[in-house]
């Protein structure tokens, strides 16, 4: 375990540092930190016992020529088995962290640095995690219709389930973010990222509807996919799908 939590510590830290270096001060034209809890619950009784949960943080945050942004996403289902056991169907923990820093005032493009760590307990990998840095870009349409798009040069590191091994490549990671304020209290997101190396490519996409209830809280349908190309026979015998899929409801408080 403390293996795995110092490679999401190192994987993570550029980012961070460079968030927290903005983190202290805020200025007249900075509102500060821009934070949202997200929580979801779902139990099942009667001739299915089972109980999910899931709980997201994002954080946001610009000032100046710099945007910030963090997210940490858990993902927990257990299910009751006929022996009356309690049996774990999915445990998930994603976080990463980003930071880009615009050319110039009013300009649309960017340099980025990004982080990741994701340890998915059914997957072929034990963790899996990513660098990168490179150029970024903002296309905006209207105000509160935009969307970013990024690319770079990074690199990989991830631990194989089913042998201990670990493996690291350089990789290209492809990222756009779209954001669409549909009306006063409603807005759509999409985001999506691949990262190409030449043992794996990996793929991850959340779609979100989130409708206000009001000024602080919000009710979000989601849809996550996550897929990676080469998976891996686990000592079971069971081979992990490609492609993870997560939807839920959520209520979301903004502060």
């Amino acid at each position: 375990m403390s293996k795995m939590m110092y490679t999401a510590s190192a994987v993570l830290a550029a980012p961070l540092l460079m968030l927290s270096s903005q983190a202290l001060a805020v200025t007249p034209e900075d509102e500060g930190w821009q934070a949202e809890v997200e929580v979801g619950l779902l139990i099942r009784t009667g001739n299915t016992e089972s109980q999910s949960w899931k709980g997201k943080l994002n954080l946001e945050r610009e000032v100046n020529l710099w945007r910030h942004q963090g997210s940490f996403d858990y993902y927990r289902q257990e299910t009751e088995n006929l022996d009356g056991e309690s049996v774990v169907d999915a445990d998930r923990i994603f976080a990463s962290a980003q930071t880009n820093r615009q050319f110039e005032e009013d300009s649309n493009s960017s340099l980025f640095v990004y982080g990741s760590y994701e340890d998915d307990r059914f997957s072929s990998y034990n963790y899996q995690s990513t660098i990168a840095a490179g150029y970024g870009n903002r296309y905006t349409w209207r105000e509160g219709l935009f969307a970013d798009f990024e690319i770079g040069p990074g690199y990989s590191y991830d631990e194989r389930r089913d042998t201990g091994e670990t493996e690291g490549e350089i990789i290209v990671r492809m990222a756009g973010r779209l954001n669409w304020d549909i009306t006063d209290t409603s807005r759509f997101t999409q985001s999506i990222s691949t990262e190409v190396g030449d043992d794996n490519v990996r793929t991850r996409a959340v779609s979100a509807v989130t409708a206000n209830i009001n000024s602080a809280l919000a009710l979000r349908v989601s849809l996550t996919l996550n897929h990676n190309d080469t998976v891996y026979e686990q000592a079971s015998g069971r081979i992990p799908e490609k492609l993870d899929t997560e939807t839920a409801v959520t209520l979301v408080y903004s502060f």
